[in-house]
């Protein structure tokens, strides 16, 4: 019984203690191979860029195999069957759309197409198991599904799966899962696949042979957890922490399988120097010990999300390297354009862009206006700059604070160009909004000015980097108490902790009763504000339930009949899509109250409001025109028309209420605030902060969450993430 005892973890510790002992070991035996894998002695700058350089050229080879191979097929097939008088030719078929994801990433690199680089081409290079596909034919397709069925059938897995397996494998997806069945696990877009559910489909092919110590299946799982890692915005892991998770999938010794998968190039590892106040702790210890290194451990990070971290350092580090401050406008001008200022906050950051390439600036809503200062002073001096914003809606509001809108005269500046130089994000890099691109394919710019810099994860902010020419003005603006990038990195926050560019923090303050609200719960407080016009009216439920039935009421009664705000005005925000009060339920509530119907296109009605989520973390609210044979018609707030066809009204959601992470980048007339009681365990300072900032002229908050959301505000912060570009930066 004492066995049992132990192995169940109820001992007295001793089988634990020797489990800790053992993992130690080994972390440090894979910490010494690391470095050895790295090369003593040699500059990390040096490693990174040889070990990009190397990426590129094999990525280079293969997309050229692939294309060769591609050819080649299409030139078989038509030679085998040339096409015949009154025949159509068969198209190439798209890759598979992937089913809807839940998790919500800010990852728009998707929707970008940026002309050709001016410089080498930067290769963000896939996870190992995601090697570049060629583009199959129809029949080589059908058969390769088909191949890839039977073999799926065989496993006891989903068959109607097999198309999405073969997007992401290509033609020998069949083989290669005969090969290694835990190849499963690296196929993307299949929702609530597990890895147990692949070690079933591993022994129904391989039998007894599939045990939990293959080392396929523990680089499978490495991936995998490093996959999960960057769900939650980590762009690396430490080995401690993936060693415990191969542990909780009963990997013997799972230390050793990660060294070998590690050896073996399955991910990239990476030594990193240990700062902050562990580190202290850390170097005391090792000087006991006569060492006198500076502490260190060892990351994990999946392929294509180190490349993109160590381009993004590499292109904040150009920006700054490369400018030089020229002749004109000088320094005269820039002084005199400082002094003519609004506020001290304003020439502190045109001072700030006047001589630096690359400039930090931090504050709420109210600090935009600096920004509006910096962007015109720089076009009345002769320089084609522009701003970027995350959304449409914020693209508008920041266009108004321009000279030359309705609430203020034009300038020489603004009448030479004819248009508001802002333009979203997304857009701007397309080339679809925006100055353009010069012939050397970077943006035809001299400054640019980013808002909302906080949302960008590190792909997107390495793609943004790429396309800036050398000598650019970069100027990244931010509000650091809101919510993080939906995609891996804390890119804004690791490059102010970084100090390695100036960074100007405004001392303009959010006025009025919901700045103030907002402001105090920044420096986590919760404290009642004046709101003499109800600018702020916090409710409390006992339960979600009821918390549904008050946030409908305001919505559809009393703030438009008390307070003049149209219905179309007010947006509900929830933390998330499930529970008693997330955005199902309430949408559900509205539709009933304000646009009944049998939903008969896929569950819409005209006139419903909805969200377009083209991809995971991008969204658009709209409103449903109509449907007809060709798909649902659908207007989005910009005067986007869209028909979209059943398969594509998957990515729609009703819009009365949207996620507090749906929201980033959006302001509305009046926000309703919905905390239910089972969405306590997850709010945080940063939730409450952002979502309680979405409103502009009227905030009512109804809570079922008891003392969890002062709790939160004062004490929960969002959960840290592991990142390296803050480490790569400071060696640099």
């Amino acid at each position: 019984m004492g066995n049992e005892a132990s192995a169940d973890g109820s001992a007295d510790g001793t089988t634990a203690d020797r489990t800790t002992a053992d993992r130690a070991a080994a972390v440090a035996a894979l910490t010494a191979a690391v470095r050895k894998i790295e090369g003593a002695g040699r500059p990390a700058g040096e490693i990174r860029v040889q070990r990009k350089a190397d990426r590129i050229a094999e990525q280079a080879k293969a997309e050229a195999e692939a294309e060769a191979a591609a050819e080649a097929a299409a030139a078989a097939a038509l030679t085998a069957a040339p096409v015949q008088e009154g025949e159509e030719e068969s198209a190439v078929p798209e890759a598979a759309s992937e089913p809807e994801r839940e998790v919500e990433r800010a990852v728009v690199v998707e929707q970008l197409a940026p002309a050709p680089s001016r410089r080498s081409p930067k290769v963000a290079a896939p996870a190992r198991a995601a090697v570049p596909v060629p583009v199959l034919l129809d029949e080589q397709r059908v058969a390769a599904i088909r191949a890839t069925t039977e073999v799926l059938h065989a496993g006891g897995a989903r068959t109607d799966i097999a198309d999405a397996v073969v997007a992401a494998l290509g033609e020998g997806a069949a083989e290669q899962l005969r090969a290694d069945p835990w190849a499963l696990l690296a196929v993307p877009g299949l929702p609530g696949l597990r890895p147990d559910h692949v070690d079933s489909f591993a022994r129904g092919l391989l039998g007894p042979a599939a045990g939990p110590g293959d080392p396929r299946r523990a680089g499978a799982l490495v991936s995998w957890l490093l996959e999960q890692a960057a769900l939650r915005g980590h762009t690396a892991q430490e080995t401690s922490e993936i060693a415990a998770g191969l542990e909780n999938f009963a990997v013997p010794d799972a230390a050793s399988a990660l060294q070998e998968v590690v050896t073996d190039g399955g991910v990239m590892a990476f030594q990193e120097e240990i700062t902050g106040p562990g580190a202290a702790t850390t170097t005391a210890a090792e000087d006991e010990d006569g060492d006198d290194e500076p502490p260190t451990r060892t990351l994990l990070a999946l392929e294509r999300i180190a490349l993109a971290e160590e381009s993004l350092a590499d292109g904040l580090v150009r920006v700054m390297s490369t400018f030089e401050v020229p002749e004109t406008p000088g320094p005269a001008e820039w002084e005199a354009a400082a002094a003519a200022a609004p506020s001290a906050s304003a020439a502190a950051l045109l001072r700030a862009a006047a001589g630096n390439g690359l400039t930090t600036h931090t504050g709420g809503e109210a600090a935009k206006t600096e920004l509006a200062a910096l962007l015109d002073a720089a076009r009345g001096l002769g320089l084609r700059a522009w701003a970027a914003t995350w959304t449409d809606q914020g693209r508008d509001s920041f266009a108004a604070l321009l000279p030359g809108s309705a609430d203020a005269p034009p300038t020489e500046a603004t009448e030479a160009v004819g248009e508001k130089p802002v333009a979203v994000l997304a857009e701007l890099l397309a080339g679809t909004a925006g100055p353009g691109h010069a012939e050397d394919g970077s943006l035809a710019l001299d400054v640019l000015v980013v808002l909302d810099a906080p949302l960008l994860d590190i792909e997107l902010a390495a793609t943004l980097l790429e396309a800036l020419a050398d000598g650019t003005r970069l100027v990244l603006s931010g509000d650091l108490g809101q919510l993080w990038s939906a995609g891996p990195g804390r890119v804004f926050a690791d490059l102010v902790a970084a100090k390695a560019c100036p960074a100007v923090a405004s001392r303009t303050p959010d006025f009025g009763p919901i700045g103030e609200l907002v402001s105090g719960i920044g420096v986590g407080e919760l404290q009642p504000v004046d709101a003499p016009g109800k600018e702020v009216v916090i409710l409390t439920a006992k339960d979600g339930g009821e918390a549904v039935h008050r946030a409908i009421q305001l919505l559809t009664d009393s703030i438009p009949r008390a307070l003049g705000i149209p219905v179309e005005q007010v947006t509900l925000l929830t933390p998330g899509h499930g529970g008693s009060a997330g955005t199902r339920v309430l949408n559900a509530a509205a539709k009933a109250r304000l646009n009944p119907g049998p939903g008969r296109f896929g569950g819409f009605d005209p006139g419903d409001r909805v969200v377009h989520s083209p991809v995971p973390g991008v969204s658009h609210p709209g409103r449903v025109l109509d449907g007809d044979a060709a798909g649902l018609h659908v207007e989005l707030t910009d005067g986007t028309r869209l028909t979209l066809t059943p398969a594509e009204a998957t990515k729609l959601r009703h819009g009365w209420a949207m996620t507090v992470h749906q929201a980033v980048g959006r302001r509305w007339p009046g926000v309703i605030a919905v905390l239910p009681d089972d969405a306590a365990a997850g709010l945080t300072r940063q939730l409450v902060y952002t979502a309680f900032g979405r409103a502009e002229r009227h905030l009512s908050v109804v809570h079922a969450a008891g003392q969890a959301l002062p709790q939160a505000v004062v004490g929960r912060e969002a959960q840290p993430r592991t990142t390296r570009l803050r480490g790569i930066l400071t060696e640099a």
